[in-house]
């Protein structure tokens, strides 16, 4: 069933749509980008809610500072150019992480070739033969770019009585997924929108009644999704391989077996068709769902009972869901608002089936998988990267992020203004080379309250103890929207967290606070112990293990947690060990301990550490 804002969030939603539809759309420099939509749509013919609404769906009215999205996309209106964007680097390619992430088998370290780009993502080419402009001036300049995707909407229009056939064809798709394209862009014209662009522009989509109703048929039987969006069957190969290999994943009963605890959101560093294939390969590794960027499709590979072969380390995969994304985490690539949605819709679906909460404990991004032994921890992937707004995208879940605390709270929810919040990222396109100023959900930390001290250090990532980089896949000294921690020290306007076992210092200034008071429950050592290990997966103690069960260590990270700090918890959890290394199921042993772990926000990644070892208490 579609999904609906909690009571409270509705009543703002509402307020804020109330009060910009009272605003005049041209009342100042702000506004104009709206004017640019209602000069188009009057010069190509196309109704100007239709144009706003494709161009919602595309890129939310953004211009993203002229960056491509993860489908070679350009500007307001998506118009797409894969010739300037680029061709794709490869799906799992890239560290040395191993997909599967158990020690009972030999690490899988796949290779692909390169990620070709579909032929049809080139429509500024027609955009500029229909407008006169240059394929750079649409690409680069707002206005022409509005133009270019008007004036292609009126070519696909070509005199129908309506919009709807002309709306599924913009989104350069066919059949089902083009006709939920359209439906989306339908439902938003219905329920209207306004919001304040990248850019400061203020655009407003006034809701109108419905004009369409919604025409594409129900997904196909077998696929686990919500009746919301369109998903097809691709399944991924559980197949025999020579020499007692076996791929791409395991069979497995969860959450009968085992209780399914994450979604894991990843991006693909790859263009769908390829990525589809790969996905395919008896030899090659798993995930459960894809989704394409350029109109939310989404392609089911292992049912949700099996487990994937995604994350890295194998406590994570084999109590969770991996959700891959067409995209690319540091191209200077964003993501579609049609993706945004679509995957919104799907993880909501299956939070509710399992009872997951929708919090970032619990939502995480690849970039929060822990190293399973401190040997791993370099190689871990950290996709999708510091460009994912995860605040949008829990609106969207309908679980808004942050501002549920007290003032004064000893626990804190990380919440910057995505669009505001440019971090100087470097080697997005080469190794130090400055990113392009991008918006992002990343707050990097200090060694002390200034912007000129040193970041914070990760032995685990730079072994040599050195201090983390500004380097777009360094997550060493980073805090992502959504994660709470323990307020360590306050100075002035800035707030230092415990991270790591040190002080994260950033700039909290009143009037522009990148974290908000929070409710929730921490960990500290219990009295006595001055430092408690941690650990990346939650493995059973060693009488739990049956006589043909291989024990499987329990080896601490290189980091420590010493009294005196806190760090936010996200509950206790079962010690699970899902023993699975032949093709045959009836092999396969779900080892549970009586050991208890208590999952924390211990650096930019998940951990866990021993129940016996910490105390738990409020945080208010």
């Amino acid at each position: 069933m579609p999904m609906s804002l909690p009571r409270s969030a509705a009543l703002i939603a509402a307020v804020a749509l109330t009060t910009a539809l009272a605003t005049p759309a041209h009342a100042d420099t702000a506004g104009q980008r709206q004017r640019d939509f209602t000069a188009a749509a009057k010069e190509f013919g196309v109704p100007e809610n239709v144009l706003l609404g494709v161009s919602y769906l595309e890129s939310r009215w953004d211009t993203n500072g002229g960056t491509p999205s993860t489908s070679a996309g350009y500007g307001p209106m998506h118009l797409t150019d894969v010739r300037e964007a680029g061709v794709a680097t490869t799906h799992h390619d890239e560290g040395t992480e191993d997909p599967r992430g158990d020690d009972a088998r030999p690490a899988l370290h796949p290779q692909a070739g390169p990620a070709a780009p579909p032929a049809g993502l080139q429509t500024v080419d027609e955009a500029a033969q229909l407008t006169g402009q240059p394929a750079e001036t649409l690409r680069t300049d707002p206005a022409q770019n509005i133009r270019g995707g008007a004036a292609l909407l009126a070519k696909y229009h070509n005199g129908r009585t309506g919009w709807y056939d002309a709306v599924a064809k913009y989104s350069g798709s066919t059949g089902d997924a083009a006709q939920a394209f359209a439906d989306e862009v339908f439902e938003t014209i219905r329920t209207g929108v306004a919001r304040t662009t990248d850019d400061g522009q203020q655009v407003t989509l006034a809701a109108a009644p419905e004009t369409t109703t919604p025409q594409r048929p129900g997904n196909p039987a077998g696929v686990e999704c919500p009746r919301t969006v369109v998903c097809e069957s691709v399944p991924a190969p559980y197949q025999e391989l020579p020499n007692d290999d076996y791929g791409n994943h395991d069979l497995a009963d969860r959450p009968a077996s085992q209780k399914i605890d994450h979604i894991v959101i990843h991006d693909t560093e790859g263009y769908w068709d390829s990525v589809l294939k790969l996905a395919q390969d008896p030899t090659y590794v798993s995930w459960h769902y894809t989704i394409r960027s350029t109109d939310g499709l989404i392609a089911q590979h292992v049912p949700t009972k099996d487990v994937a072969w995604h994350a890295g380390n194998w406590y994570v995969n084999a109590k969770s869901v991996g959700i891959e994304h067409e995209g690319f985490a540091a191209k200077g690539t964003w993501y579609t608002e049609a993706m945004y949605r679509s995957s919104a819709k799907l993880v909501g679906y299956l939070a509710r089936k399992y009872g997951i909460p929708l919090d970032r404990a619990h939502i995480i991004g690849h970039d929060n998988v822990p190293g399973t032994v401190p040997s791993t921890i370099k190689g871990m992937h950290w996709d999708p990267g510091p460009y994912w707004d995860w605040s949008h995208y829990f609106d969207l879940l309908g679980a808004p992020l942050g501002g549920f605390g007290l003032p004064g709270s000893s626990l804190v929810t990380i919440d910057p203004d995505f669009a505001k919040n440019q971090p100087a990222f470097t080697g997005c396109d080469s190794p130090g080379t400055p990113c392009a100023p991008r918006g992002s959900e990343a707050v990097v930390l200090h060694s002390e309250p200034s912007d000129a001290s040193p970041l914070l250090k990760d032995i685990g990532l730079h072994t040599d103890g050195t201090p983390s980089t500004m380097d777009v896949a360094d997550v060493g000294s980073r805090v992502a929207t959504g994660q709470q921690y323990a307020v360590a020290e306050v100075r002035g306007d800035w707030t230092a967290i415990w991270y790591l076992g040190q002080k994260g210092w950033f700039h909290n200034p009143r009037g522009a606070k990148v974290a908000k008071p929070a409710i929730g429950w921490v960990v500290t050592p219990k009295p006595g112990l001055a430092t408690v290990p941690v650990f990346g997966r939650a493995y059973p103690e060693p009488a739990a293990y049956p006589a043909n069960v291989p024990v499987q260590a329990i080896t601490p990270l290189p980091y420590t947690l010493s009294a005196g700090q806190k760090y936010s918890s996200a509950g206790t959890v079962g010690s699970e060990y899902y023993y699975a290394v032949t093709f045959a199921p009836a092999d396969h042993v779900v080892v549970k301990g009586k050991l208890k772990y208590v999952q924390i926000q211990f650096g930019h990644r998940i951990a866990f550490v021993k129940a016996d070892d910490v105390r738990i208490a409020p945080a208010f």
